[in-house]
């Protein structure tokens, strides 16, 4: 097929290699280069990287809604468009281009976990089992029918980190059976009840509050993790707790019960992977080696 590959960040890279492979890719729209690292100077996303290094043509507009940007992406005659984090909203003469129209890779089960942080919130929520939807895109937000997806189970000590990469593997793996299948493919609007939307995480959320069941704790630093991070404050330091599991243990909350298992407001936590500020995240162990913890987190 002629395709149009829309993305921006890590979690686009290995469907467009996969895409790469299999068909005909006319353009690799992504967001346009932005300030990064130490010196702030302009860095193309990740995808225009990936594009770049396999020799396919790449387009940065900062929006869409300019009728000569929309001109031109309709003058590339594609097939369809593979969109997936894209980052920008397609206004309706984006969506209509492609012959075929639009497929969006999302990584939930929609119509639960609609929007920006599904993975996050997946984890953060509690959910047993996510997965990936291949969907027709229209104008509302990740609302259109769904033409394929699969589920797969959330680890008790998965973090989002693992998660995103096994769910973008996924969505390669389900956009070549869609497109493979399309001619064949019955679009399944999607349910009226169990909509949930995943809100873009705020990094006020990313303070550890002890007070909070373990179970709650413990969801937040493996769904924060690696960004933008779970934190508590030791002395003048704020040490990034990144992963975790649910132990045995009682005490005040914010309590160090021993090594880096703390009590909370029911159960406790122990933190097995940390970063201490300008450092390089460490099994705990290690970091506990050079860091002396209070008696009590606040």
């Amino acid at each position: 097929m002629k395709i149009i590959f829309m993305g921006t960040p890590d979690f686009s890279v290995p469907v467009l290699e996969a895409l790469a492979k299999q068909h005909d890719i006319l353009a690799v729209y992504t967001q346009p280069p932005r300030p990064a690292g130490r010196g702030k100077a302009d860095r193309p996303s990740p995808v225009h990287q990936k594009a770049r290094a396999l020799g396919l043509p790449v387009r940065h507009p900062a929006r869409l809604k300019d009728p000569a940007d929309q001109a031109e992406f309709a003058a590339l005659n594609a097939d369809v468009a593979v969109v997936v984090a894209y980052g920008l909203i397609l206004p309706q003469a984006v969506l209509d281009a492609p012959r075929l129209g639009c497929l969006n890779i999302h990584a939930s089960l929609l119509p639960r976990w609609r929007g920006a942080a599904p993975i996050h919130r997946a984890i953060m929520a509690g959910d047993a089992t996510t997965g990936i939807c291949i969907m027709q895109m229209e104008a509302g937000l990740d609302t259109g029918p769904v033409l394929l997806r699969e589920e797969t189970a959330i680890g008790a000590e998965e973090t989002t980190a693992g998660l995103h990469d096994r769910l973008s593997a996924l969505g390669a793996t389900l956009i070549l059976q869609a497109l493979d299948q399309l001619p064949h493919l019955t679009p399944q609007p999607q349910a009226d009840v169990g909509v949930t939307y995943a809100a873009k995480i705020d990094k006020a959320e990313a303070r550890v509050d002890f007070t909070q069941d373990a179970t709650v704790v413990d969801r937040q630093i493996r769904g924060l993790s690696p960004f933008p991070g779970a934190w508590v404050q030791v002395g003048a330091e704020r040490v990034k707790l990144l992963r975790s599991r649910l132990t045995e243990g009682s005490g005040a909350p914010g309590q160090v019960l021993h090594g880096f298992t703390i009590a909370c407001g029911s159960g406790a936590v122990e933190v097995t992977e940390a970063q201490r500020e300008g450092k390089r995240p460490m099994p705990s162990a290690d970091v506990l080696q050079g860091l002396r913890l209070p008696e009590r987190l606040a």
